[in-house]
C-alpha cells in the first residue's frame, strides 16, 4: 500500500510540479520525534514563523530543495523563524543517509505513519506550509521548482514583519 501511495505522490509531483496558494485557519497541532532526539511540538513554537516542509529521500525535487531550505534557516532563524523538515518515510535510516551527504541544521522530524502529512492534506512531495506567529496556516506550496526559494523568502519576510 505504501508503494502505491508513494507512486501516486510522485505522479502528482510530475503532473503538478509546483502549485502555491494562500491558506487560512489554524495549523493542525502535532508532536513528532526529532532526529536530534526528543520530540518537537508545533504548539511549543507559537510566537515564531514556522515553515513545515514535508519531504522524502526518493523525491528528486525534495533533494534539490534541501540546500535552499538550509540557507533560509541560516538566514532567518535568529529572527523568530523555525524550519521543520518532516520526513514521511517508514524507515528513518533513509533520511539519515541522505542527511550525511546533505547536512542541515534545522530540525528533521519523522512522520513514519503519515499521520501529520494526512492532517495537512499533503498531496505532493515536497509540500511546504507556512504558519504565522499566531499558529495560522498562511501559505502552501505543492512541489518544488527552481526559484521557489525566492517565494519562500518573500513569505517569511512578510510573516516576520507582522
Amino acid at each position: 500500500m505504501r508503494k502505491v501511495v508513494s507512486t501516486l505522490v510522485a505522479a502528482a509531483v510530475v503532473t503538478f510540479p509546483a502549485l502555491a496558494g494562500e491558506l487560512s485557519g489554524a495549523a493542525p497541532s502535532f508532536t513528532l520525534d526529532s532526529r536530534n532526539g526528543g520530540q518537537v511540538s508545533l504548539d511549543d513554537l507559537r510566537g515564531n514563523v514556522v515553515m513545515i516542509n514535508f519531504w522524502a529521500t526518493w523525491c528528486g525535487p525534495c533533494r534539490e530543495e534541501m540546500p535552499h531550505l538550509e540557507a533560509l534557516h541560516q538566514r532567518y532563524s535568529d529572527l523568530g523563524f523555525t524550519l521543520l523538515g518532516v520526513n514521511v518515510e517508514e524507515d528513518s535510516r533513509l533520511s539519515d543517509r541522505f542527511l550525511e551527504e546533505t547536512p542541515v541544521s534545522f530540525d528533521i522530524l519523522f512522520d513514519p505513519k503519515n499521520s501529520v502529512s494526512e492532517m495537512y492534506d499533503v498531496v505532493a512531495m515536497p509540500s511546504t506550509v507556512m504558519v504565522d506567529r499566531e499558529g495560522n496556516m498562511r501559505f502552501i506550496h505543492h512541489g518544488y521548482q527552481k526559484g521557489y526559494e525566492n517565494d519562500y523568502q518573500s513569505q517569511i519576510r512578510a510573516l516576520l514583519r507582522e
